[in-house]
């Protein structure tokens, strides 16, 4: 486990290196969820246009899944209490900060990644197959947004790696329970 720590910290420090600070501009922007409410407003349109009569039942599935998600993740940090790279005293002289932002004491797992990858993972189950280009799409926002976490200097890779698998992991299994539940509800909504 040491061995992976170590490497952590070593594609942390390259990756959180990349920077200059137009890409800081860029990073920060991206790291704000304020900013990614049209592409919501977006998505909930295109869920809407496909599937009309379940539209509040998909709302609320993919309400519960991102509150799912971000709320488990809190218990990850707590119950590992892995430090951020920008609280972590070995490494704190190296890490790049953009606006002294860092975030709460721990990292793993990275909220931002499991969030926007379990709305992806939604995204892709619902949409994708009427959409062919938004699997592309939303799993380009995912890694940007999820990669920005570590330009920041609020967390190491395996944080957001994690983070990511988590989001997905939880999506599809509430998915499988609420068609198991509910199948007149969401069980169309692939075709």
């Amino acid at each position: 486990m040491e061995l992976i720590t170590q490497y952590d910290i070593k594609l942390f420090l390259f990756l959180n290196g990349l920077n200059s600070p137009l890409l800081d501009s860029i990073m920060y922007f991206v790291s704000q969820k304020w900013v990614w409410i049209p592409l919501y407003l977006f998505l909930l349109f295109l869920l809407y246009k496909k599937y009309k009569t379940q539209i509040f039942y998909l709302l609320f599935l993919v309400l519960f899944i991102i509150v799912l998600s971000d709320q488990s993740s809190v218990i990850f940090k707590n119950y590992f209490q892995r430090l951020r790279p920008c609280h972590n005293s070995d490494i704190i002289e190296l890490v790049h900060l953009v606006k002294n932002y860092c975030g709460g004491t721990y990292g793993f797992i990275s909220s931002h990644a499991s969030n926007v990858f379990a709305l992806a993972t939604f995204i892709i189950l619902y949409l994708g197959y009427s959409y062919k280009w938004i699997s592309i799409f939303i799993l380009l926002w995912a890694a940007i947004v999820s990669y920005s976490r570590i330009y920041l200097g609020a967390h190491f890779p395996i944080d957001v790696l994690c983070g990511a698998v988590w989001g997905i992991f939880v999506t599809l299994l509430t998915v499988i329970v609420f068609k198991k539940i509910k199948p007149q509800y969401f069980n169309s909504a692939q075709q």
